[in-house]
């Protein structure tokens, strides 16, 4: 874990020292349709994942859909957050387990009445971990969720823009 929370350190000592390279655009993601509503997305360096739809909308059910996809960032971003907090705070984790979950009405994204989102209507994280006694485990996931990119997005409204072109 010191590797870790010396990359941490470094890291913070350069954005302080060079706050003009701190903000940047992330890479993006960039989605094809497979077949019938299976999605290819792929990502810089090679990064790919699948997604797909349950048979009940038209998908096959191949691939888990977009937004467990949303729930499985959250959650490992989470994850991957604590494991840096802790090694930043010199403490050792073990068995460190991040769930998301969520509840959502299908009508929202089905159109079926416009006044119900289409997107969940609450989420919840849960957290466990080894070798770390409750109050420093809460700590150290309320600093995670803080800081996390997926969560923050998640909880604020993010401006969205949009553009079309033809192919």
């Amino acid at each position: 874990m010191e590797h870790i929370a010396e990359a941490v350190r470094h890291a913070q000592a350069y954005l302080r020292e060079h706050p003009d390279e701190a903000r940047y655009p992330d890479s993006e993601a960039i989605a094809t349709i497979a077949d019938g509503l299976r999605c290819m997305v792929s990502g810089p360096n090679g990064a790919s994942i699948e997604t797909d739809m349950p048979t009940s909308v038209g998908g096959s059910a191949l691939a888990a859909p977009p937004g467990w996809y949303m729930r499985a960032a959250a959650a490992s971003c989470v994850a991957t957050l604590m494991a840096m907090r802790a090694a930043e705070l010199g403490m050792a984790l073990s068995d460190v387990s991040v769930t998301v979950g969520s509840d959502s009405d299908d009508r929202g994204i089905l159109a079926v009445d416009e006044s119900i989102p289409s997107g969940p209507f609450s989420m919840s994280v849960t957290v466990s971990a080894e070798g770390i006694d409750q109050a420093a485990l809460r700590e150290i996931a309320d600093w995670a969720i803080a800081h996390c990119p997926v969560t923050d997005a998640i909880r604020r409204a993010v401006p969205l823009t949009i553009a079309v072109a033809s192919a």
